[in-house]
C-alpha cells in the first residue's frame, strides 16, 4: 500500500463538491432550519429566545456552574522554561479576567459559535495580552474555506479577513465539520419557548373571559333601527369600564358566562414547556425544578451537572490552548513545552475513605504499603528511614559455638522459593484495592478472588522445604549416633 499524500483533502466543501449545498460564491450561510425558515438567517431570533425567564435562569445556572470551578495553568514539562511559560500565561489570564472571558465565550454553546478578539501589548521582555474582547457573533461569517470574516458596512458580501493571531473562535453542536456555524442550544429551545408564549397568550385570554364574562345585547329585529343597535353595542362595551349604563326600552343585556371553571390545560402545557427547556439546557429537569429526595437527589444532580460542566469547560479551555495560549508561548518561550489551562471539575477524592480502604486491604493481606505509594497517594512527606545500625559480628571460636539448626539454615532458601507466589498475591490484591469503589465492593472482590489464588507454587516450595528438612533431620540423627558409637 502506498504512503498517504500529506495534507490531502478529498471531500471538500468550498469548491462546489458538497451536494448538500449550492455552489455559491462569497460567504457560507447557516444550515440551521429555524434560522432559514423563521429568522431570515439572523441570530436575533435566538436573542428573543434568551429573553424567556426559564431559559435565562437555566442558562445562567449552566454558566455559573463552569465559572465556579477553579482554573489552573499546568506546565507542559518539568524544565525551568516550561514552568516560566506556564507562570507567564497564568499572569496574562488574571490580567484579562479569565472567568469573565469564559462566561461570555460560553454563549457560543447557546448560539452555536463564538468569536473573541485578542488585543496584544508588550512589556520589558514579553508580548502580553492586554485584553480579550468577546465580539457579537452576528458581525461575523465564514467563507467557503471555513475562514472567519468580519462584516462591515462597506463589505457585506465577502467581509474582511480575521487573521488567526488576533481572533479566537470556535463552533459547537453540529453533527459534522462541514457546518462552520455549529448548532446551538437555542435551536432546540426555540419551539418550547414559542409554544409557551402562545400558551400564555391564550391563557390570559381565557382568564379575561373567566374573570369578565362576555356581554350579550338582545334587540327586537322587527323594531330596532340601526341607531338603536349602535346604542346597544355602545352600552355593551361600556359594561367593561363603566359602573352604570342605559339602553333603549325593549332591549336586554346579559352576561355570557365561561363554561369552564379551571386552568389545568394551560398550566400543564406551560409546565411541560418549562421542563423541556430545563431538559435541553441543564440536561435534566430535577437540577432546576426538582426537590432533593423527591423528584431528584443531590447525587444525581451533581453527576449530571458535572458532565455538562466538564464538556463546557473543556470546549473553552481546549480551543484557547490551541489558539492564544499556543501563540503567546511560541512568541515568548519558543523552546518551552506548551502549557495547558483547564478547570478542576472533578471533586477531590475522599482521602478518609481511601485511607480506610487501604487499611482494610493491608490488614487483610498482611503487607505494608510502600513509601512511594503513600507519598504519591496522600501527598505527604515521610521521614527518611535511618540506616540500619552496623554491628561487628562476634568472634567465632572453634569450640563452644552452638551448631545451627538445619531448619533455620534452610529458612532463607525456602523464603526465596516462595517469593514469586507471594508477589503474585500482592499484585492481585493491589489491583483489587485500586479498582474497588467502596469497602463493600472491596469485600466482594476479595471473596471472589479467594478461590482463584493459586497455591501450586506455594505448595511446591513448601513440599521441597519440608522434604529437605526431613532429610537434614535424618542426617543429623545418623551423625549423632555415629558420634556415640565412636565415643
Amino acid at each position: 500500500m502506498q504512503l498517504p499524500q500529506l495534507n490531502r483533502e478529498i471531500a471538500t466543501t468550498g469548491d462546489g463538491r458538497d451536494i448538500t449545498k449550492g455552489f455559491l460564491r462569497g460567504l457560507q450561510q447557516p444550515s440551521d432550519s429555524i434560522l432559514r425558515s423563521r429568522g431570515n438567517l439572523d441570530l436575533k431570533i435566538y436573542e428573543q429566545v434568551l429573553s424567556d425567564w426559564q431559559v435565562k435562569s437555566c442558562w445562567g445556572d449552566r454558566q455559573r456552574a463552569v465559572i465556579a470551578k477553579e482554573w489552573v495553568v499546568e506546565p507542559g514539562g518539568e524544565r525551568r522554561v516550561d514552568k516560566a511559560a506556564a507562570a507567564h500565561l497564568e499572569q496574562q489570564l488574571r490580567r484579562v479576567g479569565w472567568d469573565r472571558v469564559t462566561q461570555l465565550m460560553l454563549y457560543g454553546v447557546f448560539y452555536g459559535y463564538a468569536v473573541a478578539e485578542a488585543i496584544y501589548g508588550r512589556d520589558d521582555r514579553f508580548i502580553t495580552l492586554q485584553a480579550i474582547k468577546v465580539r457579537n457573533r452576528r458581525r461575523f461569517r465564514y467563507d467557503q474555506d471555513g475562514m472567519l470574516r468580519l462584516l462591515t458596512p462597506g463589505n457585506l458580501f465577502e467581509g474582511e479577513p480575521c487573521p488567526a493571531p488576533y481572533f479566537w473562535n470556535f463552533s459547537t453542536g453540529a453533527d459534522n465539520d462541514d457546518e462552520p456555524y455549529g448548532l446551538g442550544l437555542a435551536h432546540w429551545l426555540y419551539w418550547p419557548v414559542w409554544f409557551k408564549r402562545n400558551d400564555i397568550k391564550f391563557w390570559l385570554t381565557f382568564l379575561e373571559k373567566f374573570g369578565m364574562p362576555t356581554a350579550v345585547g338582545e334587540f327586537d329585529p322587527n323594531n330596532a333601527t340601526p341607531e338603536d343597535k349602535a346604542r346597544l353595542l355602545a352600552a355593551v362595551h361600556a359594561i367593561q369600564t363603566d359602573s352604570g349604563i342605559i339602553i333603549p326600552k325593549g332591549m336586554l343585556i346579559s352576561l355570557l358566562e365561561a363554561g369552564r371553571s379551571g386552568t389545568a390545560d394551560y398550566k400543564d402545557l406551560h409546565d411541560t414547556m418549562d421542563a423541556a427547556i430545563a431538559k435541553v439546557t441543564v440536561g435534566q429537569t430535577a437540577s432546576s425544578q426538582g426537590t432533593p429526595g423527591r423528584l431528584g437527589n443531590d447525587e444525581l444532580q451533581g453527576e449530571v451537572r458535572e458532565d455538562l460542566v466538564k464538556a463546557d469547560a473543556d470546549l473553552i479551555c481546549e480551543t484557547f490552548n490551541l489558539g492564544p495560549a499556543t501563540w503567546l508561548t511560541r512568541w515568548n518561550f519558543p523552546d518551552a513545552e506548551l502549557p495547558r489551562v483547564f478547570r478542576q471539575v472533578e471533586e477531590p477524592e475522599d482521602m478518609k475513605a481511601r485511607a480506610e480502604r487501604d487499611k482494610t486491604v493491608f490488614d487483610m493481606s498482611g503487607f505494608r504499603p510502600t513509601r512511594g505509594y503513600i507519598q504519591r497517594t496522600y501527598d505527604i512527606e515521610l521521614e527518611e528511614e535511618p540506616d540500619p545500625a552496623t554491628s561487628t559480628p562476634p568472634t567465632e571460636f572453634a569450640e563452644g559455638a552452638a551448631p545451627r539448626d538445619p531448619a533455620e539454615a534452610m529458612a532463607p532458601r525456602l523464603a526465596a522459593d516462595m517469593a514469586p507466589a507471594v508477589r503474585d498475591w500482592q499484585h492481585q490484591l493491589r489491583q483489587i484495592r485500586d479498582e474497588a469503589t467502596s469497602l463493600e465492593d472491596l469485600r466482594e472482590r476479595l471473596l471472589a478472588l479467594a478461590p482463584e489464588l493459586s497455591l501450586e507454587q506455594y505448595a511446591e516450595a513448601m513440599t521441597t522445604g519440608l522434604a529437605a528438612a526431613e532429610l537434614a533431620g535424618r542426617n543429623d540423627v545418623q551423625d549423632e549416633l555415629a558420634a556415640r558409637d565412636n565415643a
